[in-house]
């Protein structure tokens, strides 16, 4: 008779995932936010009492698509449930991290489509689809550009809010350029050649002199604004035919493919500018994540202290992204003048835009791809208040206008997700061996 012995193991649990007091709070701030912007919603559904409708051509477009005509108050309505639902499930701490990501993205778009609907049914005029979009792009080509301006600089390191003095240089430059030359080549090569010198000072006292890195950049914003003020009114404004002659780039139709309806005429019907910042999103992305280059300068804004152990030149990598930088920026500021605007007009034609690009850089998390899907949010939203002035809706159009902004400060705040810079962003490098 034999016999056998049995082992018995205890079981595992699986590790208990706790959240943080930090990661609690922002979940509690960002659900309830969804949730009374979802209320805010609901509210409104009960102030339209009719149906809206999208036109999905323009008035004068040659070839006339179908409207789309929707329930005013029943659209609005499912949308607010929708977006309350999905605040509600984002404050709900049994849910994992995936699925509120995809209760938020549920809110967003729920929101999105309820409030068009509300603005197509609380006025007697359509809500034209393709002018939204086409006054989208073109308000976020220059963000783009300055995207990318800021990213290169503060994955290396460097705080950049010198995006504006080099948009407003590169806008000086670039229309002194054409009107003098007549072309436009000349006139992309001036503007990259003024941003590339206003992020050389930026390189120089931050990398060299080892000034505060914001101090130096309000001091570029200012030094920009004299600058070109000055010689505009010593120059420019003297000779307005000689000077401030410049006819903006007009919009490229790709053959056939402007042909595709809707999409077309706003996809492929634009300025050349908007081209390049489209080339130049990816180009960016993988310079930064697929090349040697790229990854020196990600280690370098994360430490440059290991980085420097492993032999790599951290001020060079630095200053090189900073300088790259500079460029994207200058042909971003071509688009105030030559690219779509006209000659330059001593009143501040930039407008802070450069400021914008800086809260789509970090709302975007310090990725090319992410700042400029926020650059194209904040072009909506421009476009929006310009799209839906002539419909005059019970809200005015100046508070519309606002929303950019009341989102940055909200999204910055990290009520809609945390938000970390490069760990070095901002720090000085002293090489001590």
């Amino acid at each position: 008779m034999s016999s056998e012995t049995v082992l018995i193991t205890p079981e595992i649990a699986a590790p208990e995932v706790v959240e943080s007091p930090q990661a609690r709070s922002q979940r509690i701030a960002t659900g309830s936010l969804v949730t009374i912007v979802g209320l805010v919603l609901f509210w409104m559904a009960f102030t339209v009492h009719k149906e809206g409708v999208i036109a999905l051509s323009d008035a004068f477009a040659e070839v006339k698509l179908p409207e789309i005509h929707l329930p005013g108050t029943a659209t609005v309505l499912v949308c607010a449930i929708l977006v309350i639902a999905s605040g509600v499930a984002i404050l709900s701490g049994k849910l994992p991290k995936w699925a509120r990501t995809l209760a938020g993205l549920v809110a967003g778009v729920a929101l999105l489509v309820g409030f068009l609907a509300w603005v197509a049914a609380s006025s007697e005029l359509p809500f034209t689809l393709t002018s939204q979009l086409n006054l989208t792009l073109e308000y976020a080509t220059p963000l783009f550009f300055g995207v990318l301006g800021g990213v290169l600089a503060e994955r290396a390191g460097v705080v950049n809010i010198a995006i504006e003095g080099m948009f407003l240089t590169a806008a000086f430059a670039a229309s002194l350029t054409f009107s003098m030359t007549q072309s436009f080549i000349a006139g992309l090569v001036a503007a990259a050649l003024a941003g590339l010198l206003m992020a050389g000072v930026l390189a120089v006292f931050t990398l060299r002199y080892l000034v505060e890195h914001v101090i130096i950049g309000v001091v570029i914003n200012v030094l920009a604004s004299g600058l070109t003020g000055f010689v505009y009114q010593q120059l420019v404004a003297k000779d307005m035919a000689a000077y401030a002659n410049v006819q903006p780039m007009l919009p490229v139709a790709i053959p056939l493919l402007d042909q595709i309806p809707f999409f077309g005429p706003i996809l492929f019907n634009l300025r050349p500018l908007t081209y390049m910042a489209f080339l130049s999103i990816p180009l960016v992305w993988f310079l930064l994540y697929k090349t040697r280059w790229g990854l020196r300068v990600r280690s370098v804004g994360e430490h440059p202290i290991a980085a420097d152990t492993v032999g790599i030149n951290v001020i060079r990598t630095k200053a090189s992204a900073v300088l790259l930088g500079g460029v994207f920026a200058g042909l971003g500021g071509a688009y105030f003048t030559i690219g779509s605007v006209g000659p330059f007009q001593d009143n501040n034609p930039t407008a802070g835009n450069g400021f914008i690009a800086l809260a789509a850089v970090i709302m975007g998390r310090w990725n090319p791809i992410l700042g400029a899907l926020t650059a194209l949010f904040f072009g909506f939203l421009r476009a929006l208040a310009q799209t839906t002035k002539p419909m005059q809706l019970p809200i005015p159009s100046d508070f519309i206008e606002m929303l950019p902004y009341i989102a940055t400060i909200v999204a910055v705040a990290g009520l809609v997700g945390r938000v970390r810079a490069p760990a070095a962003d901002g720090m000085h490098f002293v090489k001590t061996h």
